[in-house]
This record gives structure tokens, C-alpha cells and sequence, in this order.
């Protein structure tokens, strides 16, 4: 069935072109771990001009431990990200990184897993404050923990005190120009990913979310209005088992959901708050058996005269097991084309286009 993720996952495992457009630009290349750089030319949506470190040197993980966050050792993930140039990280061998504090990145940076199996989780987990350009790929984040009160490093030349922290998976704020891509990530204290505080330029593909209540927040509060410039791309992910509601919950801004596989959800997958606009295509919607909980959409607004004016449309979505999306809004031509950032597949594909969603498994000589 749809729900059962081992049957799912078999469906992209011996293809190579599978009609998603991230993985069939690098994936077929048995050489990856060669030219692992290619990735960065391979970014879609509204964080497509993401370069991560492609400019920069490579940078190679060995020790997995975080055992003080204002003097990280060199070959730590702490000590590679705070860096001021361009750095392309990956990772000499399996993994996990339990961090004592938000690993706080600097600009132009590239976390790539693939080769290794590396879990940040049981401890802080990753920040993308005032930085740019940022890439993160292939690693498992999970149990996510709310820290801080304490000194955490961000650059080599400056560190200082951090007020506690939500907990979040991946935290951006007032960041742009972020690729997100085929991370596999689950139970965490806040968010999974929450993007806020004037945070733009933003692709959020290809992962798999499991396990969690408030998966996706895109939008800091309905006061804050520099967030109506966002415009997040959410593309061919798979919302699967154990998912409750957030598969985003957006405020203000601009909001391109297309191609997803949306497998699970408890009281509903897509919501928001002071008039986004959402352009939700080609995705699969399978509602829960709940018959309380068919509807896709929720307006976390009681007014109807006030979210009727909404822009939130469906078109090519695929309703399953009694799902249903409501519509709003005129329909304004000017505001979809901000909300539109990549040309949709057909529904009916979704399942083989999501069907690798999270942290793959690669390996030297193979095909991701």
C-alpha cells in the first residue's frame, strides 16, 4: 500500500531517470563521491541558486564529538561550519553528533552525508541565523533538544551567549539562498524545519519527515510582516507515518507545494495564518482514516470573510481516502506567479519521484 514505506521505496530503487529532476541531474553518476560538487548545480525552486561551498575546498569530518562549543577541535562538524570561507563538508566514516549547543553555521557551507551514515540527534541540532548560502544533504536529524543559556562560537572570530533554543531540526532565521534536500528527519522538541524572521530563497526537497507533531512553520508570527517577502519551494517530499499537523503551516508569504507525497496525517497537512499564498500542485493527499480529518487545508482564522480573500489553490493534486482541499481567493494571477517556482509533474508520478525521500544510502562505485 501507499502507507507502507518499505513496499514504497522499492518503486524508485533499480530506476535511475525517475522523472525527479534533483536526483536524475546527479544520482546516475557511479563517480558521485568524484564530482560530489555537482549537486550545487542541481538546486530547484526558490533555492535553486543555493551554492553551499561549491567554491571552496572540501572539508573532512572525523570526530564526531562536540566537547566545547566556544573552542571547537579542528575535524569536528562544529569547528567546519563556523569557518569564514567556503567549505564542502563531508564525513570520513558513520556517524552520530550529539551537540551540546545549536551548531550555529556560517555563510557558504555544504553539510553532505552521502558516503557515510551520519545522525545529528539526542542534542542541539542545526541553526541557519543571518547567513547565506547554505546546503544540507543526506543526514538523519533527530531528538532534537531545547538548549542554550550558554557562550556557542559562530565564526572564528566571535562567539556569544545564546538564549535557550526551541529544539527545532533545522532552524533558519533571517537566512536566504538555503537548499534542504534528502535529510530524513523525526521527533524533535519544536519544529522539524521552521523557516522565520524575514528567511527567503528557500528549497525544502526530497526529504522524509517521520514521527513528529508540528513538522513545518514558514513564518515567524502574524505581526511580523517583513515575512511577506518568503517564498519557499516544498517539493517531492514524503509526509509519512506518525505526522500529526504543519506539512507547512505558512504566514504571509509566498508558498510552492508540488510533488509531495503527503501519507499521514492527524488533523491536517497544509495550514496558515495572515494571508499566504499557497500553490499546492501535483501533489498526493491520503487522508487518515479519521473522518474528522479529511480536510488537506486548515485556516488558523475563524473568519471566514477574512481568509475567503486567501490566495490557496489546488490543481493536479490527487485526493485519496476521502481528502479534501479548500480553496480560497480570486485567484490572482500576479500572486501565483510569486508562489510558482518549478513546473509541476503529474500526481500520478508522485509516488516514484518520492520514492528515495530522505537520507540515502551511498556507496563508492555505486549509483546513489
Amino acid at each position: 500500500s501507499i502507507r507502507n514505506s518499505t513496499e514504497r521505496r522499492k518503486l524508485g530503487y533499480f530506476s535511475c531517470g525517475t522523472g525527479n529532476p534533483v536526483d536524475d541531474c546527479w544520482r546516475c553518476d557511479r563517480h558521485w563521491y568524484l564530482r560530489r560538487k555537482n549537486l550545487a548545480n542541481c538546486g530547484i525552486g526558490f533555492g535553486r541558486n543555493a551554492i553551499g561551498g561549491r567554491d571552496g575546498r572540501y572539508y573532512v569530518v572525523t570526530d564526531p564529538r562536540d566537547d566545547d562549543p566556544v573552542n571547537p577541535k579542528p575535524g569536528t562538524l562544529r569547528h567546519a561550519v563556523i569557518q569564514d570561507r567556503p567549505l564542502w563538508i563531508v564525513f570520513k566514516r558513520d556517524m552520530v553528533i550529539r551537540l551540546k549547543q545549536e551548531l550555529i553555521m556560517n555563510s557558504f557551507k555544504t553539510i553532505d552525508g552521502r558516503g557515510a551514515n551520519v545522525h545529528i540527534a539526542n542534542g542541539a541540532c542545526i541553526t541557519i541565523q543571518y547567513v547565506t548560502n547554505i546546503i544540507i544533504h543526506g543526514i538523519q536529524i533527530h531528538d532534537c533538544k531545547p538548549t542554550g543559556n550558554a557562550m556557542v562560537r559562530s565564526s572564528p572570530s566571535h562567539y556569544g551567549w545564546r538564549t535557550m533554543a526551541d529544539g527545532d531540526g533545522i532552524s533558519i532565521f533571517g537566512a536566504s539562498h538555503i537548499w534542504v534536500d534528502h535529510n530524513s528527519l523525526s521527533n524533535c522538541a519544536d519544529g522539524l524545519i521552521d523557516a522565520i524572521m524575514g528567511s527567503t530563497a528557500i528549497t525544502i526537497s526530497n526529504n522524509y519527515f517521520t514521527h513528529h507533531n508540528e513538522v513545518m512553520l514558514l513564518g515567524h508570527s502574524d505581526s511580523y510582516v517583513r515575512d511577506k517577502q518568503m517564498q519557499v519551494t516544498v517539493a517531492y517530499n514524503h509526509f509519512g507515518e506518525g505526522l500529526i499537523q504543519r506539512m507547512p503551516r505558512c504566514r504571509h508569504g509566498y508558498f510552492h507545494v508540488v510533488n509531495n507525497d503527503y501519507t499521514h496525517w492527524e488533523m491536517y497537512a497544509i495550514g496558515g495564518s495572515a494571508n499566504p499564498t499557497i500553490n499546492s500542485q501535483g501533489n498526493r493527499y491520503l487522508a487518515p482514516f479519521n473522518r474528522f480529518a479529511k480536510e488537506v487545508t486548515k485556516r488558523v482564522e475563524r473568519s471566514k470573510s477574512k481568509w475567503r480573500h486567501w490566495n490557496w489553490r489546488s490543481e493536479g493534486d490527487m485526493f485519496l481516502n476521502g481528502a479534501y482541499f479548500t480553496p480560497s481567493g480570486a485567484g490572482a494571477a500576479a500572486s501565483y506567479a510569486k508562489a510558482s517556482s518549478l513546473a509541476a509533474k503529474s500526481s500520478s508520478l508522485v509516488g516514484t519521484i518520492t520514492s528515495n525521500a530522505g537520507a540515502l544510502s551511498c556507496r563508492r562505485g555505486f549509483m546513489c
